[in-house]
Protein backbone atom coordinates (compact mmCIF):
# COMPACT_ATOMS: atom_id res chain seq x y z
CA UNK A 1 0.00 0.00 0.00
CA UNK A 2 2.97 2.31 0.56
CA UNK A 3 3.84 2.08 -3.15
CA UNK A 4 0.26 3.04 -4.05
CA UNK A 5 0.37 5.90 -1.57
CA UNK A 6 3.61 7.20 -3.09
CA UNK A 7 2.17 6.99 -6.60
CA UNK A 8 -1.00 8.85 -5.58
CA UNK A 9 1.11 11.51 -3.88
CA UNK A 10 2.96 11.99 -7.16
CA UNK A 11 -0.41 12.55 -8.86
CA UNK A 12 -1.37 15.08 -6.17
CA UNK A 13 1.77 17.06 -6.94
CA UNK A 14 1.17 16.83 -10.69
CA UNK A 15 -2.37 18.16 -10.26
CA UNK A 16 -1.06 21.06 -8.18
CA UNK A 17 1.47 21.89 -10.88
CA UNK A 18 -1.13 21.65 -13.64
CA UNK A 19 -4.11 23.51 -12.18
CA UNK A 20 -2.50 25.55 -9.38
CA UNK A 21 -4.52 24.12 -6.50
CA UNK A 22 -7.01 21.56 -5.29
CA UNK A 23 -4.67 18.58 -5.29
CA UNK A 24 -3.64 18.90 -1.66
CA UNK A 25 -7.21 18.24 -0.57
CA UNK A 26 -6.65 14.59 -1.53
CA UNK A 27 -3.70 14.18 0.84
CA UNK A 28 -5.73 13.30 3.94
CA UNK A 29 -7.88 10.64 2.17
CA UNK A 30 -4.69 9.05 0.79
CA UNK A 31 -3.16 8.94 4.26
CA UNK A 32 -6.30 7.61 5.96
CA UNK A 33 -7.68 5.14 3.41
CA UNK A 34 -4.55 4.00 1.57
CA UNK A 35 -1.82 4.25 4.21
CA UNK A 36 -4.09 3.55 7.24
CA UNK A 37 -2.95 6.62 9.19
CA UNK A 38 -5.16 7.72 12.10
CA UNK A 39 -7.49 10.57 11.04
CA UNK A 40 -6.09 13.14 13.50
CA UNK A 41 -2.49 12.16 12.75
CA UNK A 42 -3.30 12.35 9.02
CA UNK A 43 -4.29 16.02 9.38
CA UNK A 44 -0.88 16.67 10.97
CA UNK A 45 0.99 14.74 8.26
CA UNK A 46 -0.98 16.62 5.63
CA UNK A 47 0.07 19.97 7.09
CA UNK A 48 3.72 19.05 6.55
CA UNK A 49 3.20 17.61 3.08
CA UNK A 50 1.04 20.51 1.91
CA UNK A 51 3.32 23.07 3.55
CA UNK A 52 6.53 21.87 1.93
CA UNK A 53 4.90 21.31 -1.46
CA UNK A 54 3.23 24.74 -1.47
CA UNK A 55 6.48 26.51 -0.51
CA UNK A 56 8.35 24.77 -3.32
CA UNK A 57 5.57 25.72 -5.73
CA UNK A 58 5.64 29.36 -4.58
CA UNK A 59 9.36 29.71 -5.41
CA UNK A 60 8.68 29.59 -9.15
CA UNK A 61 6.04 32.31 -8.80
CA UNK A 62 8.33 34.44 -6.63
CA UNK A 63 11.13 34.27 -9.22
CA UNK A 64 8.66 35.62 -11.79
CA UNK A 65 7.55 38.45 -9.49
CA UNK A 66 4.12 36.88 -8.99
CA UNK A 67 4.01 36.98 -5.18
CA UNK A 68 2.63 39.99 -3.27
CA UNK A 69 4.59 39.84 0.00
CA UNK A 70 2.71 42.62 1.92
CA UNK A 71 -0.64 40.94 1.23
CA UNK A 72 0.82 37.54 2.12
CA UNK A 73 1.95 38.90 5.50
CA UNK A 74 -1.42 40.57 6.14
CA UNK A 75 -3.29 37.35 5.41
CA UNK A 76 -0.79 35.03 7.08
CA UNK A 77 -0.53 36.59 10.55
CA UNK A 78 -4.13 35.91 11.68
CA UNK A 79 -4.12 32.65 9.72
CA UNK A 80 -0.98 31.44 11.49
CA UNK A 81 -2.51 32.32 14.85
CA UNK A 82 -5.73 30.38 14.21
CA UNK A 83 -3.86 27.34 12.85
CA UNK A 84 -1.64 27.22 15.94
CA UNK A 85 -4.57 27.66 18.33
CA UNK A 86 -6.64 24.92 16.67
CA UNK A 87 -3.74 22.44 16.59
CA UNK A 88 -2.58 23.22 20.12
CA UNK A 89 -5.87 23.57 22.00
CA UNK A 90 -8.85 22.38 19.94
CA UNK A 91 -7.73 19.12 18.33
CA UNK A 92 -6.23 17.53 21.48
CA UNK A 93 -9.40 18.30 23.47
CA UNK A 94 -11.96 16.78 21.11
CA UNK A 95 -13.18 13.57 22.82
CA UNK A 96 -13.09 10.24 20.99
CA UNK A 97 -16.90 10.17 21.22
CA UNK A 98 -18.22 13.65 20.50
CA UNK A 99 -21.94 12.82 20.80
CA UNK A 100 -24.38 9.91 20.78
CA UNK A 101 -27.67 10.53 18.98
CA UNK A 102 -29.78 7.56 19.95
CA UNK A 103 -27.33 4.95 18.72
CA UNK A 104 -25.62 7.09 16.06
CA UNK A 105 -22.18 7.78 17.49
CA UNK A 106 -20.41 10.92 16.32
CA UNK A 107 -16.79 9.92 16.83
CA UNK A 108 -13.76 12.16 16.54
CA UNK A 109 -12.76 10.44 13.30
CA UNK A 110 -16.26 10.89 11.85
CA UNK A 111 -16.25 14.58 12.78
CA UNK A 112 -12.86 15.19 11.16
CA UNK A 113 -13.55 13.17 8.00
CA UNK A 114 -17.12 14.48 7.74
CA UNK A 115 -15.95 18.09 7.81
CA UNK A 116 -13.19 17.18 5.40
CA UNK A 117 -15.66 15.54 2.98
CA UNK A 118 -17.90 18.63 3.05
CA UNK A 119 -14.84 20.79 2.37
CA UNK A 120 -13.95 18.56 -0.59
CA UNK A 121 -17.46 18.92 -2.00
CA UNK A 122 -17.31 22.71 -1.62
CA UNK A 123 -13.88 22.78 -3.29
CA UNK A 124 -15.14 20.62 -6.16
CA UNK A 125 -17.91 23.07 -7.00
CA UNK A 126 -15.40 25.92 -7.13
CA UNK A 127 -13.39 23.92 -9.69
CA UNK A 128 -16.36 22.66 -11.73
CA UNK A 129 -18.39 25.83 -12.16
CA UNK A 130 -17.78 27.98 -15.19
CA UNK A 131 -18.25 31.65 -14.59
CA UNK A 132 -16.81 35.00 -15.51
CA UNK A 133 -13.26 35.57 -14.28
CA UNK A 134 -13.08 37.44 -11.00
CA UNK A 135 -12.43 41.13 -11.51
CA UNK A 136 -9.04 41.90 -10.09
CA UNK A 137 -7.65 45.37 -10.78
CA UNK A 138 -9.79 48.21 -12.12
CA UNK A 139 -8.44 50.32 -14.97
CA UNK A 140 -8.84 54.10 -15.05
CA UNK A 141 -9.49 56.32 -18.10
CA UNK A 142 -5.78 56.59 -18.83
CA UNK A 143 -5.30 52.84 -18.85
CA UNK A 144 -3.53 52.72 -15.51
CA UNK A 145 -4.31 50.14 -12.87
CA UNK A 146 -6.29 51.39 -9.90
CA UNK A 147 -5.59 49.54 -6.67
CA UNK A 148 -7.72 50.76 -3.76
CA UNK A 149 -6.54 50.55 -0.15
CA UNK A 150 -6.50 47.03 1.24
CA UNK A 151 -9.59 46.10 3.31
CA UNK A 152 -7.45 44.98 6.25
CA UNK A 153 -10.31 43.70 8.38
CA UNK A 154 -11.82 41.49 5.65
CA UNK A 155 -8.46 40.01 4.67
CA UNK A 156 -7.56 39.33 8.31
CA UNK A 157 -10.99 37.76 8.96
CA UNK A 158 -10.60 35.49 5.94
CA UNK A 159 -7.16 34.55 7.23
CA UNK A 160 -8.62 33.55 10.60
CA UNK A 161 -11.32 31.37 9.02
CA UNK A 162 -9.02 29.65 6.53
CA UNK A 163 -6.40 29.10 9.23
CA UNK A 164 -8.95 27.41 11.49
CA UNK A 165 -10.03 25.09 8.67
CA UNK A 166 -6.42 24.28 7.85
CA UNK A 167 -5.69 23.44 11.46
CA UNK A 168 -8.76 21.20 11.72
CA UNK A 169 -8.64 19.19 8.50
CA UNK A 170 -5.07 19.69 7.29
CA UNK A 171 -6.00 21.14 3.87
CA UNK A 172 -4.38 24.24 2.43
CA UNK A 173 -7.60 26.03 1.57
CA UNK A 174 -6.33 27.55 -1.66
CA UNK A 175 -9.82 27.48 -3.16
CA UNK A 176 -10.85 29.91 -0.39
CA UNK A 177 -7.68 32.01 -0.31
CA UNK A 178 -7.38 32.77 -4.04
CA UNK A 179 -10.88 34.33 -4.45
CA UNK A 180 -10.28 36.39 -1.30
CA UNK A 181 -6.99 37.74 -2.64
CA UNK A 182 -8.55 38.58 -6.00
CA UNK A 183 -11.73 40.19 -4.65
CA UNK A 184 -10.47 41.85 -1.45
CA UNK A 185 -6.80 42.53 -2.21
CA UNK A 186 -7.50 43.13 -5.93
CA UNK A 187 -4.59 40.96 -7.03
CA UNK A 188 -4.14 39.63 -10.54
CA UNK A 189 -5.12 35.94 -10.71
CA UNK A 190 -1.56 34.69 -11.30
CA UNK A 191 -0.26 36.84 -8.43
CA UNK A 192 -3.10 35.54 -6.25
CA UNK A 193 -2.08 31.93 -6.97
CA UNK A 194 1.57 32.58 -6.16
CA UNK A 195 0.71 34.54 -3.01
CA UNK A 196 -1.73 31.81 -1.95
CA UNK A 197 0.95 29.12 -2.25
CA UNK A 198 3.27 31.14 -0.01
CA UNK A 199 0.52 31.65 2.58
CA UNK A 200 -0.44 27.97 2.51
CA UNK A 201 3.18 26.90 2.91
CA UNK A 202 3.93 29.01 5.96
CA UNK A 203 0.67 28.44 7.83
CA UNK A 204 0.66 24.70 7.18
CA UNK A 205 4.23 24.19 8.39
CA UNK A 206 3.61 26.32 11.48
CA UNK A 207 0.50 24.27 12.20
CA UNK A 208 2.59 21.11 12.04
CA UNK A 209 5.05 22.25 14.74
CA UNK A 210 2.83 21.42 17.78
CA UNK A 211 2.28 17.92 16.39
CA UNK A 212 5.99 17.45 15.70
CA UNK A 213 6.75 18.36 19.32
CA UNK A 214 3.87 16.37 20.79
CA UNK A 215 4.30 12.85 22.11
CA UNK A 216 0.69 11.87 21.33
CA UNK A 217 1.50 10.62 17.84
CA UNK A 218 4.71 8.92 16.81
CA UNK A 219 5.55 10.43 13.45
CA UNK A 220 6.71 8.03 10.78
CA UNK A 221 9.31 10.37 9.27
CA UNK A 222 10.40 7.87 6.63
CA UNK A 223 6.91 7.59 5.19
CA UNK A 224 6.25 11.32 5.64
CA UNK A 225 9.38 12.38 3.80
CA UNK A 226 8.72 9.83 1.06
CA UNK A 227 5.18 11.10 0.47
CA UNK A 228 6.36 14.73 0.59
CA UNK A 229 9.21 14.04 -1.81
CA UNK A 230 6.86 12.43 -4.34
CA UNK A 231 4.44 15.36 -4.12
CA UNK A 232 7.29 17.82 -4.71
CA UNK A 233 8.50 15.81 -7.71
CA UNK A 234 4.93 15.83 -8.97
CA UNK A 235 4.78 19.63 -8.81
CA UNK A 236 7.81 19.92 -11.08
CA UNK A 237 6.29 17.40 -13.51
CA UNK A 238 2.94 19.20 -13.45
CA UNK A 239 4.58 22.58 -14.02
CA UNK A 240 6.40 21.20 -17.05
CA UNK A 241 3.22 19.61 -18.43
CA UNK A 242 1.28 22.86 -17.93
CA UNK A 243 3.13 24.27 -20.95
CA UNK A 244 1.37 21.73 -23.16
CA UNK A 245 -1.85 20.92 -21.28
CA UNK A 246 -4.46 23.54 -20.41
CA UNK A 247 -5.11 23.66 -16.68
CA UNK A 248 -8.46 25.35 -17.35
CA UNK A 249 -9.65 22.26 -19.22
CA UNK A 250 -8.40 19.83 -16.60
CA UNK A 251 -9.78 21.75 -13.63
CA UNK A 252 -13.49 20.81 -14.10
CA UNK A 253 -12.61 17.13 -14.65
CA UNK A 254 -10.49 17.13 -11.50
CA UNK A 255 -13.34 18.90 -9.71
CA UNK A 256 -15.74 16.07 -10.55
CA UNK A 257 -13.18 13.57 -9.22
CA UNK A 258 -12.89 15.51 -5.95
CA UNK A 259 -16.70 15.65 -5.75
CA UNK A 260 -16.99 11.87 -6.11
CA UNK A 261 -14.30 11.36 -3.49
CA UNK A 262 -16.01 13.75 -1.07
CA UNK A 263 -19.38 12.03 -1.44
CA UNK A 264 -17.71 8.61 -1.07
CA UNK A 265 -15.97 9.63 2.17
CA UNK A 266 -19.20 11.09 3.56
CA UNK A 267 -21.16 7.90 2.77
CA UNK A 268 -18.38 5.59 3.96
CA UNK A 269 -18.05 7.32 7.34
CA UNK A 270 -21.81 7.64 7.99
CA UNK A 271 -23.42 4.59 6.41
CA UNK A 272 -20.82 1.81 6.24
Amino acid sequence: MLILGLFLSLLVGISLGLIGGGGSILTVPILVYVLSVDAEAATAYSLFIVGVTALVGSLNYYKKGLVDLPTAVLFSLPSLASVALVRQFVMPNIPDVVADFGGFVLSKKLLIMGVFALLMIAASFSMIRKGKPLAAVAIDDKGNAEKPPLPYFLIALEGLVVGALTGFVGAGGGFLIIPALVVFARLDMKVAVGTSLLIIGFKSLLGFIPDALSTKHVIDWTMLMGITGMAVIGIFIGTSLSRYVSGDRLKPAFGYFVLVMGVYILLKETLF
